[in-house]
């Protein structure tokens, strides 16, 4: 766009900035949308400009493949404009996005804390390598208030990990608080933001990294794997890009270039799928046959009051707690009779998922009791009444 236009481009509203970030502009000769640039070799004029390029290599400076090109720079700029912050890397998966950080600021000797309601991938690192790698994991109540949190921090903590809400029990913590906590005692706090996605500005609430799925809403077609680890200053830039260059994290352009198209529609699909969800969600509390529909933007959910001071929107993934008189099997049955919801593990597409998540998800910390079964539910751009008629016929199979 234009210079005058550009200097104009903060003031404009969330969807005009996600509908022109990241292009060359509107009075530009040429298709609407960035090429896809792959390379690995790049090639410099003389040995002082590939010198003087080893010099930037965190900068948006190209020296080889893996430090990204044109097409993950137009990618990064716009998520960075979705979470608020300064920088953001791109990277082939959300756990390798998780996987980042964490590698980053943790070493041999450090302790970290994570919630117990942690993305199940981000427990297994944390049980898995970190563990052999002599960093110590504490797995903590999601629910936990500041002088809880600051209670569990200890000298050689340095990573408070938040993820909220919960991508299986949807608790919604008290990241401000935690936060206070967690820099209080010189820790950084790494959030999982891909629930919130942009409801959530985690750089205002005190969050130094924030990590998201981009597989989710952002791709939106259930067709490509990315992650973004998105911070808000210069010296979270460097130890996060440094950390990713060294084990050779990269995101093909091809994909990339996917997620970018996606990102265009991505606030259309989130409205309808946001108001959907809550039709389905409020419908599911009127069943007989449910005990508890665990949605933050419920007011019968138990931190909604948390939700509503930290979230403006909600997206379209949550959990639905049958009552203690069936059994898991029970559950199962209702999840194969479904018609229209895949039986998949991920979210954020177009299309309806449910999974049974009770005796798949560990908790270590005492937590996660809801009194029955549970199932997840994903709602996709489906028609809302189709979707009740269909989780209708199989709760009548319940019994």
């Amino acid at each position: 766009m234009p210079d005058d236009a550009a200097s104009k481009a903060k003031n404009y509203g969330f969807a005009t900035r996600l509908s022109h970030a990241g292009r060359p502009g509107t009075h530009v000769h040429g298709f609407v949308n960035p090429a896809v640039h792959r390379g690995s070799t790049v090639l410099f004029p003389d040995c002082q400009a590939r010198k003087d390029g080893a010099k930037h290599r965190f900068e948006q400076y190209m020296t080889y493949g893996t430090q990204g090109g044109p097409t993950h720079y137009a990618f990064e700029n716009v998520i960075a404009e979705i979470e608020g912050g300064t920088r953001s890397l791109i990277v082939g998966t959300g756990l390798a996005a998780v996987a980042v950080p964490l590698l980053a600021y943790l070493k041999a000797g450090d302790h970290c804390l994570m919630p117990d309601s942690a993305y199940g991938p981000a427990r297994n690192l944390c049980e898995g390598l970190l563990k052999g790698w002599g960093i110590t994991t504490t797995f903590y109540d999601p629910c936990i208030n500041e002088a809880g949190i600051a209670a569990l921090i200890r000298p050689n903590t340095k990573v408070v990990y938040t993820e909220s809400p919960g991508s299986h029990t949807f608790e919604v913590q008290d990241v401000p608080a935690i936060a206070r906590a967690a820099h209080a005692r010189g820790a950084k706090v790494l959030m999982d933001n891909t629930w919130g996605i942009h409801h959530f500005r985690p750089f205002e609430k005190g969050v130094d990294v924030s990590i998201q799925a981009l597989t989710k809403y952002v791709g939106g077609h259930s067709d490509v794997l990315l992650g973004s680890v998105t911070v808000n200053n210069d010296a979270d830039w460097q130890v996060v890009r440094g950390a990713a260059s060294q084990l050779g994290q990269y995101a093909s352009p091809d994909d990339v270039w996917l997620g970018l198209r996606g990102v265009r529609t991505m606030l259309v699909r989130l409205k309808r799928q946001e108001a959907s969800g809550l039709e389905v969600a409020r419908w599911l509390e009127t069943r007989s046959e449910v005990k508890q529909v665990l949605h933050p933007a419920l007011p019968s959910h138990p931190q909604h009051a948390l939700f509503r001071r930290d979230f403006t929107g909600a997206c379209s993934l949550f959990g639905v707690v049958f009552q203690p008189r069936y059994t898991v099997e029970d559950v199962a049955r209702f999840v194969d009779s479904l018609a229209l919801f895949g039986i998949g593990a991920s979210w954020g597409g177009y299309e309806s998922l449910a999974i049974l998540t009770t005796g798949n998800v560990t908790r270590t910390a005492g937590t996660g009791e809801f009194g029955g079964p549970m199932a997840r539910i994903h709602v996709g751009l489906e028609e809302p009444a189709d979707l009740i008629a269909d989780l209708g016929q199989a709760l009548a199979r319940l019994g």
